[in-house]
């Protein structure tokens, strides 16, 4: 029974984080394009400039806060 308490709460911890860490919605779909050192979105076409995968959605219709 302890470990079944431990368990959610960690799984509880592990979403909160994730919330916080990322503001991607479902639908982004975040794929590099190396020849051009930038990353574009599949279902919005929106593009972010670097090497590392996009963690906010850059979707311009998308409404910005939370």
């Amino acid at each position: 029974m302890v470990l079944l308490f431990v368990l959610a709460i960690g799984v509880f911890c592990y979403f909160l984080w994730r919330r916080f860490a990322m503001n991607l919605t479902r639908n982004c779909r975040w794929r590099q394009e190396r020849a051009q050192a930038r990353w574009r979105c599949s279902f919005c076409g929106a593009v972010d400039e670097g090497t590392e995968s996009p963690r906010i959605c850059r979707n311009p219709h998308r409404k910005s806060g939370r």
